[in-house]
């Protein structure tokens, strides 16, 4: 308890899933927390739980989020923590969403047997807007909130190493992922990213990480539960990872405990996949 106490963290799309509850984490361990996220009545619920702040926020607009760093600066005079959470799995609203998920499924089938799929790859389906959005959202998103809170952190009175952004990557940004080229693609980028930012800020005494989930049982992964026995075959650790795995990861970038970490992906992932 209390490791993050008198600190102020501000978390991107913490209304629900992983990023509710990292805030929780971090509430419990002192902090107080700002939820963003676009729905704003989950936003300010969350907030309430917690006794923390909402704003409604789309981090894939620029301007959106300046104004948001603006309306965080008038509520504390300091950030400690940034976690950059915000993301979408790309089939949002989509109603062919379970048929893309069987097509999936059909072609793992195929390679497992030796067969040559007879259906198409699956990059043919992605058309121009979904890519655009998936790299404005996870990408873009995380390059204009951690832009924002450098003009704050960098600028604040800390001990050595207090400040610190959180990065959310995904072990498809390092293994890939069949079927999934503009998330894999964004999450790379994200992790490629988080070095770059971490030796930018650095001298500025600015910590600067990401965390790269396996697969974790969320609102946003539950429509994919038809591949969960697949997957946790192919886990080691033989399950499905909860969103505490996750959220205590969190905690611990967060705290003095990691003073000395920077530039580096943390991937609680249950063995699934062993080179960050």
């Amino acid at each position: 308890m209390e490791r993050l106490a008198g600190k102020t963290a501000l978390i991107t799309g913490a209304a629900r899933g992983l990023g509710a509850q990292i805030a929780r984490r971090f509430a419990e361990e002192g902090a107080i927390v700002f939820i963003n996220d676009l729905n704003r009545a989950l936003a300010e619920s969350t907030a309430e739980e917690l006794g923390g702040h909402a704003f409604a926020c789309d981090v894939s607009d620029s301007s959106a989020v300046d104004a948001m760093f603006k309306k965080v600066s008038a509520k504390t005079d300091r950030l400690d923590i940034l976690v950059n959470n915000a993301g979408i799995s790309g089939i949002e609203g989509d109603n062919n969403s379970q048929s893309k998920l069987q097509a999936a499924l059909d072609r793992a089938e195929s390679v497992a047997s030796g067969v040559r799929p007879d259906i198409e790859p699956a990059i043919e389906e992605v058309t121009d807007e979904a890519w655009a959005k998936m790299i404005a959202v996870h990408l873009n998103g995380t390059f204009y909130c951690s832009r924002s809170a450098s003009k704050i952190m960098t600028k604040q009175k800390a001990p050595l190493g207090s400040s610190t952004i959180i990065n959310m990557g995904s072990i498809m940004g390092t293994s890939g992922g069949a079927g999934a080229a503009a998330y894999c693609a964004a999450k790379a980028g994200i992790l490629g990213f988080t070095r770059a930012l971490a030796r930018d800020l650095a001298p500025y005494d600015v910590r600067v990480n990401a965390i790269a989930p396996g697969y974790i049982l969320t609102d946003m992964t539950s429509p994919s539960e038809a591949m969960f026995p697949l997957l946790k075959a192919q886990t080691p650790m033989g399950r499905i990872g909860e969103p505490d795995d996750i959220a205590w990861a969190a905690v611990y970038l967060a705290s003095e405990e990691s003073k000395f970490v920077t530039g580096q992906t943390f991937s609680p992932n249950g063995g699934w996949h062993m080179s960050q």
